[in-house]
C-alpha cells in the first residue's frame, strides 16, 4: 500500500468517524476509495449484501418488536451478528437474540448487549472517535490488510469482526487495545488457515 493512499484512506477513516454514531461501522464516502477497498473485502458480494440487508432488516425487526431498540446495534460480517448497546431488562437482551435467531441467513449471534440506560451523546461521539482510530492504527500498522477487520465500538470498548488468520487477528487486538481511549477489546472474528487465506486471495485476484 504506498503511502498517499494509506493517508487517502486514514483521513476518510476520521472524517467518517465523526459522521457516525457508535452503533454504525464506518463507511468510506469517496467512490474510488470504496471500490477498491470492497475488492479487497475477504467476503464474497453475495455475502457483503447480505450483511448489509441483515443489518438493515434486523435492526427493522428489533424495532417492531420490541420497546426501546433504539439502544441496540446490529452488525453483521460474513452473516455472523453481533448485537451491542444497551437495553432495559435482561428479557430484552434474551429477546434481542431470538429476533435475530429467526432471520433468514444469519449463522451466529454474539450477543454483548448491556443492561444499563442509554449512553450519552458525549460517549457517543467519544466512541465514534475511538473506532476511526483504530481502524486508522490498523491500516498504519501493515500488519492487518485494510478493510478486513470491521471496528465497531460501544462505552470505550472495541468489538473486532472479521475474516482473519489467527496471527492477523492477534495483531489487530494488540493494535487496537493500544489506541488511546480503548477500555476493552472484544474479538469475534471467524479464524481461517493460510490455506484457506490462499485461496480466497487467488479468488480475488481471479476476479480483478
Amino acid at each position: 500500500m504506498n503511502n498517499k493512499w494509506k493517508a487517502g484512506l486514514v483521513a476518510s477513516l476520521v472524517a467518517a468517524g465523526f459522521a457516525l454514531s457508535a452503533c454504525v461501522p464506518i463507511l468510506i464516502g469517496a467512490g474510488a476509495t470504496m471500490g477498491t477497498l470492497a475488492t479487497l473485502d475477504r467476503r464474497t458480494l453475495g455475502s457483503q449484501t447480505e450483511d448489509e440487508m441483515i443489518e438493515l432488516k434486523g435492526k427493522n425487526r428489533l424495532t417492531e418488536s420490541m420497546r426501546h431498540a433504539d439502544g441496540i446495534g446490529v452488525t453483521s460480517f460474513n452473516r455472523k451478528v453481533l448485537l451491542t448497546g444497551q437495553v432495559l431488562s435482561a428479557e430484552d437482551k434474551s429477546n434481542a437474540t431470538k429476533v435475530l435467531a429467526s432471520m433468514e441467513n444469519v449463522r451466529s449471534i454474539d450477543n454483548e448487549l448491556h443492561v444499563s440506560g442509554r449512553v450519552s451523546m458525549g460517549v457517543a461521539a467519544s466512541d465514534s472517535l475511538i473506532t476511526a482510530r483504530v481502524k486508522g492504527a490498523l491500516v498504519d500498522s501493515n500488519r492487518v490488510q485494510a478493510n478486513t477487520v470491521k471496528v465497531v465500538t460501544e462505552a470505550s470498548v472495541v468489538y473486532l469482526m472479521g475474516v482473519v488468520t489467527a496471527e492477523e487477528g492477534a495483531a489487530a487486538a494488540e493494535i487496537a487495545s493500544r489506541v488511546s481511549g480503548v477500555a476493552r477489546v472484544v474479538t469475534v472474528f471467524e479464524t481461517i488457515n493460510n490455506d484457506e487465506l490462499l485461496r480466497i486471495q487467488r479468488e480475488a485476484e481471479a476476479k480483478r
